[in-house]
Parts: C-alpha cells; structure tokens; sequence
C-alpha cells in the first residue's frame, strides 16, 4: 500500500517498528521483510505526501542500518588495487533507470548467488532528471532492495557523470559549478559516498598544450574534489573519479592522463593539505552512451581501444596509486567483450542502457504502456528527432525518458510480471558478474570495508 499521510505512516509502521523521537528498533523482523518493506519503498517513491517521502526513506535506512546495511565508500578497495594488494575484477556500476525496486533485488540476488560485493549503483546527473529519482529516492530504494532480498553488507552508491554542463559553463561558469556543487552535497547527505566529477565536457582541444587543454577540467575536478573532503562525514573517504576524455569523442591517450593528474594534483595543492585526491579515472576508448542506433533500431558494432585501457590503467595505479582507468557506454557491448576488462586491468565498467533495453524489449513489458510511451515521446519530445533519424532511432534514443513520466504504471505492473522482467535482468546481472570476476569479492569487501553508520537526521516528523 501506499501510505496517504504521515499518521498512517506512523501507525502501520508501529505494528513491526518501536519509532521514537531519537530511535528506530524493529519488533519483528518477518514482518518487515514481507510487507512493510513494499510499503514504505512504494510510499517513499509514489505517496503524494512529501512527508510521507521523507519518513519512509529515513524509516528505510534506519531499517537497512539495523540489519547491517550500510551505505559505504569503496575507496578503500580501490586505494587496495592501486596498491597492489588486490586484483583480477572490474567492478560494475549499474545504472537504474526504471522499476528500479525490481531491478535492485534482481541485483542483490545475483550478488548473493556469485558471493559478489564490489558492485556500485549509480546514477548520473542526467538520469535524475528524466527518471524522477532524486538521491534520496535512490537510496531509499536500494536499500530497501537489499533489505527485502536478504542482502547484508555495505553498499555502494555512486553519482554518476556529475557533469559541466559546456553550454551553460560557457555563458556563466561559476553557475554551473555551483549547480553541480549543490548536487554533491545532496548526494553525500543522502548517502552516496562515491562521487564521479566530470568536467571533459570543458576540455579545450584548441589550447596548444595538453596541459592547456586540460586545465578547466582538472581545476573544477580539484575544486570538487576539496568540496567533497570538506562534507563527506567522519569516517568516511568519498571515493571520487575524474574523467578525461568525454564518452563519444576522440580516444583518451596516456600522454592526456598524465596531463591531467600532474595539473590535478598541483591544483589540489592550492586547497591547502595533503587531500586524498580522485581513486579512478574515466577515459574515452571508442564507445557511446546507449550505444549508436542504426536505422532499424539495432546497434551499430564498435571497436574499443583495449591497448588504452591496460596502459592508461596501468599508469594510473603504478604512477599515482588509482584503481585504475574505468570504461562508460559498454552495456550494450557483446558479451565477449567483458571478459576482457579484467584482463586489462580496467578498475570500473558503467553500464545502463542494456538493463534498460532487457525492461522495454521482455516479452513481459504490456505492449498497451510501451505503445503509451513511445506516443508520448514522440509527441513530447519531437524536437529532439534528427532529419536523417528513422522512428526506430528516435525511439531508441528516447525511451530511456519515458521512465520518469510514467514511473507509476511501470511500478504497479502485476507483480507476475514484475517478477518474470526481474529475473530477466537477474540472468544478465549473473552473466556480467562471471565475466566481470566479481565472483567471490564479498570477502575483499569486508577485509578493506569497514561499515560505519552516519546518522541520519531524524525528521521532525516522528517528534
């Protein structure tokens, strides 16, 4: 059900939860894993009360936090590569766009079934947007997908792509970096201790010198990166990522990276310190976003740069102690191309619109809600048709926005058929974790994750 108002909230969630003004305990277990864990994830995301929103998000991580459920940092891991001590895995980060309650579990039950801890879930400063999922939303639900699935351990949640946006930095930069400042700080209030700055968009290619041409990008990554020390809570080390070659342009080289962090490292000296700096970074190597849609819907092959990925990956932990290089737009790559990041060292893989793909094409999905969505976006959204696009590029390219929009009707499908799309996505989430490596990473989460409990302030609600 989907609570009305904060009185309703208050007396359901009593029958399981002893809330006081300061304190959550939970008086039977059972049952909040059967029932009132539905309940407060459908209101946190679905109830018209923002009241509600804010009590059932906080009652959810008050939950996850009691049962052992943290959100975390993975920079610790990462500082682990970059030192040697570990390696042989990428780690996924994964992007949910829609039913995303469904599609978390679908997660945690394969993490569960490979013993696999080193996953991060992301999302990017775009996908806030036309999903309608705020951070603290996002947390809500992912948390409240490990909760119901039986998942114990820390969690990791990513914002993904915090990007300049060039045009509007163009016409007034100090703006645009204080949107995105102000979008770190809600995402570290609500729990997302892993942090990617992007700043490519600003990278001048027309300045006569890398260093140059990398001189916006890695001043702002700098200035973030004191931003982020400067309110991460106590205890934690946010992990963050820079990128250097903006996803879809030309191919990042090693002679860019190391432009870049000797630029980066002396700018964050001038914040005064000895700041922990970025534990990644993101590098171009032939790939897009969602992949290329040919004429007819499906996705144009590509060729990614390997040879860029191990030596940039290697540079970066031999040279400056990252993680190593991480590669965006690959969900839509052949499968055996994910045996291969492993095998070059590559510290991360983000991968998004294949999940997205798996909800809109099962068998499962209505075809009356798709022929809903694909109507309203093409009336909606027109504008964004290209001449030379067919139909079926068009659609391609936009559905991922009909997720927000009609976010309701996707959540309150049958349950049977939430349940069949879920697996769906669960068979690929198991497949991507084999390739992956991240079997057995579990026990290198607990060996360098240690889970601590941030408070999260308690609304004033339940006083």
């Amino acid at each position: 059900m989907i609570y009305k108002n904060i009185d309703e909230l208050k007396q359901k969630s009593g029958e399981a939860l002893n809330i006081k003004k300061n304190s959550m305990a939970i008086l039977d277990e059972k049952a909040v894993k059967e029932t009132l864990i539905d309940d407060l994830v459908y209101s946190a995301v679905l109830s018209d009360s923002a009241d509600v929103r804010k009590g059932a998000s906080w009652l959810i991580r008050r939950i996850g936090a009691s049962m052992g459920i943290f959100s975390s940092s993975i920079y610790p891991l990462y500082e682990a590569v970059g030192q040697g001590k570990i390696s042989g895995f990428t780690v996924p980060a994964i992007n949910l766009r829609g039913i995303t309650y469904a599609s978390a579990q679908a997660v945690f039950r394969s993490a569960m079934a490979k013993n696999a801890g080193a996953i991060i879930f992301e999302i990017a400063r775009s996908e806030i947007g036309y999903t309608n999922q705020r951070p603290r939303e996002y947390t809500a639900v992912i948390t409240a997908a490990a909760i119901k699935t039986g998942f114990r351990g820390p969690i990791f949640l990513q914002g993904d792509h915090f990007q300049i946006n060039a045009k509007k930095y163009g016409t007034d930069p100090e703006a645009e970096k204080k949107a995105v400042a102000e979008l770190v700080k809600e995402a570290v209030e609500e729990g997302f201790y892993n942090i990617d700055i992007d700043a490519s968009t600003v990278v001048d290619l027309s300045q006569p010198t890398l260093e140059k041409q990398q001189e916006n990008n890695f001043r702002i990554t700098a200035d973030m990166t004191a931003l982020i020390r400067e309110i991460e809570p106590h205890g934690i080390t946010v992990s963050i990522g820079g990128e250097i070659g903006e996803v879809g342009t030309k191919n990042t080289t090693p002679e860019e990276f190391v432009a870049f962090m000797e630029g980066y490292r002396k700018a964050l000296l001038d914040h005064g310190g000895r700041l922990a700096g970025i534990s990644k970074i993101s590098i171009q190597t032939g790939t897009s976003h969602g992949g290329v849609p040919l004429p007819d819907g499906t996705v144009a092959d590509v060729n990614i740069d390997f040879d860029a990925l191990r030596e940039i990956s290697r540079l970066a932990r031999e040279e400056y102690g990252l993680a190593g290089a991480v590669q965006h737009g690959a969900s839509t790559l052949p499968e055996e191309a994910f045996d291969k990041f492993p095998e070059v060292g590559t510290a991360e893989v983000h991968l998004a619109t294949g999940f997205q793909n798996i909800i809109y094409d099962s068998d499962h999905f209505p075809p009356e809600l798709k022929n809903r969505i694909y109507n309203y976006l093409k009336d909606e959204l027109k504008s964004e048709k290209k001449a030379s696009d067919t139909e079926e590029q068009f659609i391609y390219k936009t559905r991922k926005k009909g997720f927000g929009p009609f976010k309701y009707e996707m959540w309150n499908l049958k349950p049977e058929l939430l349940d069949a799309i879920s697996s769906e996505l669960e068979k690929q989430f198991c497949l991507l974790f084999d390739k992956l490596k991240i079997n057995e990473t579990q026990e290198a989460v607990n060996r360098f994750i240690t889970p601590i409990d941030i408070p999260v302030p308690v609304p004033d609600l339940f006083g």
